[in-house]
Order: C-alpha cells, then structure tokens, then sequence
C-alpha cells in the first residue's frame, strides 16, 4: 500500500517538473515570436552602421572600418559580449578603461573573436578605412547602440552594396556624380579664366594694333611739328611780304637790263 502510494508522488512530481519544463519552453518560444527581430546591419563600403528592429530602421551611425592592410570581416555574426569600460589589452601593453582607451566606453563583442563594435579615442578616424578589423563608433553613439541591443542580435558586415543596403543608406553615389562635383575645381574655374582671357586678348592686340597704326602717324606729325619750330615767323612774313614787293620794281626793269651785256665780260 505504502508503496504504491510513493509511486503515485514520485510520478505526480516527476509530471510536474515535466509540464513546468514544457510550460517554461512555451512561454520562451512565444516570448521570441513577439519580441521583435533586432539586427545591426554595417555596410564596410559606406562606412555606417544601421540598427534595424522588425524590418525598420531605428538609427544610423557613421563608423570607421578597417584599413587597408587590416580589413574588417564580411559575414554574419552574433553578439557576444556587452563590456562598459573595457580594458585594452594588446601584447606588451595594457590601457584602463578613460580617455586613452582605444577601445573607448563600451565593447560589443562578436562571435568572431577578436573582432568589436566598440568607441574610440581617436574620432577623427570616424568615416575612414583606419581600424584593425573592428568597427569604430563615436563615443556617444557606442553608448546609444549599447543601450538598445543585447547578447544575441544578429551583427551582419556586409563588404559589398547590395539591394538592402541601397534602401537602408541611400544608392551609391555615381561616378558622374563624383565628377561633376570634383569639376568646379577645374573645368569652370578654367573656363572662366578662357573666358576672361579671351576677350583680354582682342582686345591687347586691338590695342596693339591701334599702336601700331598711330605710331607712324604720331611719327609723321612729330616729323612734320619737328621742323615748324625751327623756321621762325620771321623768316616766313619776310618771304611772305617780300612776294608783293617784286612786282614794284617791275617798272625799273629797263634800268636792271643795263647789266646785261657786262655778261660775256664775266666769261
């Protein structure tokens, strides 16, 4: 009797811890299907970090990726490990958590181990190809970011633009566009300056021309104006006069033609 009493509790409690089990798994597949889908979404070619929840965009961050010789991931991750205050720990070096801290205020760590969303002491950094690998955020927007994900959501680095990344931060700007942009620094400044040497030039040689046309005229007056000063007034009225007077002594021509004849003596 005593027996199959204790089987009864021993099967009553086993039920029990059993349907708790079920109920707990219940309650935490439901919890996942209405919490919303939060994702981090970096395009390493923009440069920028969207944090999207059930399909729309909550915020958008400029970033630093990584440089040249230390390109950032590509691919699809988790996040680990959410640090406030991280220490930096490198070989032969160690930096607290303050303002030196490369790391800056917060750490995200992913599934990819090494790799980071973190802050920086270096913010000028910020929309260039500068990190090791990790992404880099302003100080305040690492804050904004820690706050508002968990251990869990999904980080995806996408190394190329692809369709979704046109909707989240824009299409990608056209090389005509880049261009076109870049000509002002040329193309008008120079056309300006075509346009403004053009009729500069005409004009210097109009100029020269006109120099040219009146430097014989101004030589022939000089030539002409250079000699009037050296014959006097008085030398012209006398001639002048002079002309009126050689009809008066016409009447004495008789007595000029006395001479006349003393001619062969001077032979």
């Amino acid at each position: 009797m005593y027996r199959v009493e204790d089987q009864v509790k021993k099967l009553a409690s086993v039920t029990s811890v059993m349907l708790m089990a079920a109920l707990e798994a219940w309650a935490q597949e439901m919890q996942g299907q209405t919490a919303p889908a939060r994702r981090i979404v970096v395009s390493i070619p923009d440069k920028k970090l969207a944090l999207i929840e059930s399909g729309k965009v909550v915020k958008i961050f400029p970033t630093a990726v990584g440089a040249e010789k230390t390109p950032s991931p590509t691919g699809s991750f988790k996040i680990v490990a959410r640090i406030s205050d991280p220490t930096w720990y490198h070989p032969g070096k160690v930096v607290p958590a303050g303002k030196n801290n490369p790391l800056g205020p917060r750490w995200l760590g992913l599934s990819l181990k090494g790799y980071g969303i973190h802050g920086t002491n270096n913010p000028r950094s910020i929309g260039h190809n500068a990190s090791h690998g990790c992404i880099r955020m302003r100080n305040q927007d690492v804050e904004t970011l820690f706050d508002l994900v968990s251990v869990g959501d999904s980080v995806e680095l996408l190394g190329e633009r692809t369709p979704e990344t046109d909707d989240i931060f824009g299409p990608a700007p056209v090389v005509t566009a880049t261009a076109a942009a870049a000509a002002p620094k040329h193309s008008p400044r120079a056309s300006a300056l075509a346009t403004a040497a053009a009729p500069t030039a005409p004009a210097a040689v109009t100029a020269a021309n006109t120099a040219a046309l009146q430097a014989p005229a101004l030589g022939t007056a000089a030539t002409l104006a250079a000699p009037a000063p050296k014959v006097p007034a008085t030398a012209i009225a006398p001639t002048t006069a002079a002309a009126p007077k050689a009809p008066a002594p016409t009447p004495a021509t008789p007595k000029a033609a006395a001479p006349a004849p003393a001619a062969p003596n001077v032979q």
